[in-house]
């Protein structure tokens, strides 16, 4: 018999050797979440450190409201496919993402479920270490600075305003939930998720939260290497995990701003110029389908038979300006019709 799913709150923890930290983080989730309507769902991802018989001994408390669900993996696979586990596993209207290592605070995570729940428009807030005034601690300049140029090139790559991409703590809908596909399985996780809720033309809302880092001796696990990887990820989710007509926009519009690149500079100058707008172009050609990118390059070609000289480059510059501004606006006007996918 069908029985009615009553869960409007799934919080989903991925833990691996976290033993120091666990007693305190399942103090706070009893303080801010210990309902009968919410679950909270532990996949262990093959801890070694005693976190696996710590987490048994928290599950056989019996005053817990919450529903606990704790799942062992074998062997350690990765935050991201803990993650999806968890979200695999889930039964609540929403879903919590929330790290066990307390960086960020439980409070913090209840403050954005009461913010979302009274709110039916909002389907999914990220939490920002980057936003509003409360405390922080922070002294790993590295790791900060990875994370900030991260955010600014996924912004580029999808035209939008985000300033905390790689943030653990996140909220979302059980609609967002079902359009979306994980399939990276370590920290790149982040930036999957987030690229595909834009995709997917969901709002991402942003929520300044407490953050108080801690340092490897401390278990600290993503390293200098998550970062450089971070940046492949980036790639991977905006020039790759693309539709085919997305992909033939994206070779089309680096071939005619290369084009557009050999106009200017001499020499050298030159070459790096074909490069760096073919580079521009890859840009465009996400933004833009074959019929904007046309008339771009269009307005392109119109531009290069004015002038000589600089004269010629001047006005390549300024048509090249205005098809952009043709193209936003054919794109928008053709948005809700049956040529969008050309636009």
């Amino acid at each position: 018999m069908h029985q009615e799913n009553n869960k409007i709150l799934s919080v989903v923890i991925p833990v691996f050797n976290e033993v120091n930290f666990l007693n305190t983080l399942f103090d706070q989730i009893e303080i801010y979440f210990n309902k009968e309507n919410i679950e909270i769902i532990v996949v262990d991802d093959g801890s070694t450190d005693g976190s696996s018989n710590l987490l048994n001994e928290l599950k056989k408390k019996n005053h817990y409201k919450f529903l606990f669900k704790l799942i062992k993996l074998d062997i350690n696979s990765g935050k991201g496919k803990a993650v999806q586990t968890g979200i695999k596993n889930s039964q609540g209207e929403y879903i919590l993402l929330q790290d066990a290592d307390l960086e960020l605070d439980i409070k913090d995570a209840k403050e954005m479920f009461d913010m979302i729940i009274k709110n039916k428009d909002i389907k999914c807030i990220f939490g920002s270490r980057y936003l509003s005034g409360k405390l922080k601690k922070n002294n790993y300049f590295f790791n900060n600075l990875v994370g900030k140029i991260n955010s600014l090139i996924f912004n580029i790559f999808f035209s939008q305003s985000l300033s905390d991409v790689h943030c653990g703590l996140k909220i979302l809908h059980r609609s967002v939930i079902e359009k979306i596909k994980l399939s990276v399985n370590d920290f790149g996780i982040e930036i999957d998720l987030a690229s595909q809720i834009v995709r997917n033309n969901f709002f991402i809302y942003e929520f300044g939260v407490s953050y108080f880092f801690r340092s490897k001796a401390q278990g600290k696990k993503i390293t200098w290497i998550d970062g450089l990887k971070s940046f492949y990820y980036l790639i991977k989710v905006r020039f790759f995990d693309n539709s085919a007509s997305t992909n033939i926009s994206i070779l089309y519009s680096i071939i005619y701003m290369g084009y557009v690149g050999s106009y200017f500079g001499m020499g050298i100058g030159n070459t790096l110029f074909i490069i760096f707008f073919a580079i521009l172009g890859s840009i465009l050609g996400i933004h833009f389908k074959i019929l904007s990118s046309t008339l771009i390059f269009l307005l392109i070609y119109i531009g290069s038979l004015f002038g000589k000289g600089n004269g010629t480059t001047v006005s390549v510059a300024l048509f090249f300006v205005l098809g952009i501004f043709i193209a936003i606006k054919s794109k928008k006007y053709f948005l809700n019709t049956s040529f969008k996918n050309y636009f």
